[in-house]
């Protein structure tokens, strides 16, 4: 049924059910489902200013969704930076893949990702992702 929703451009036509099957998208129940989620978040079925969103709804759908959107973003990353750079999407999709993370490993990998790779208007919301990681880290 998932591969047939992905395939299907038909429902991205009306937005209102688009907007909510973007977010659903990313719940899939395996690694293979988030991966064809993020796959088709690249695909010209979304519009690039959705792309971000597709994305999240893999990041929060838990700990393996965090972590499969987080790789696949830093393998994406001159794409998003192209695409994204100078507005609050580059933001937002820094925020949402990397700010939930629970522990200091992942904050030395988020660290050491954006200090090799710099984040030109999304600096701040690389602090404000790594202060959470701390603070979750420290509450866990």
């Amino acid at each position: 049924a998932s591969s047939t929703l992905l395939r299907s451009k038909q429902w991205y036509q009306r937005r209102v059910r688009g907007d909510r099957i973007q977010r659903i998208l990313g719940y899939g129940p395996n690694d293979s489902l988030r991966a064809e989620t993020l796959e088709f978040a690249m695909s010209k079925s979304v519009r690039s200013n959705d792309t971000p969103f597709v994305i999240a709804g893999v990041a929060y759908s838990g700990a393996e969704g965090r972590e499969q959107a987080w790789t696949f973003v830093k393998n994406s990353y001159p794409v998003f930076l192209e695409r994204y750079s100078g507005g609050f999407l580059f933001t937002r999709l820094v925020k949402e893949t990397c700010s939930s993370f629970t522990d200091m490993d992942k904050y030395k990998d988020v660290e050491k990702f954006f200090s090799e790779n710099k984040a030109p208007s999304a600096e701040r919301a690389v602090k404000q992702s790594l202060e959470s990681i701390k603070l979750r880290s420290a509450w866990l």
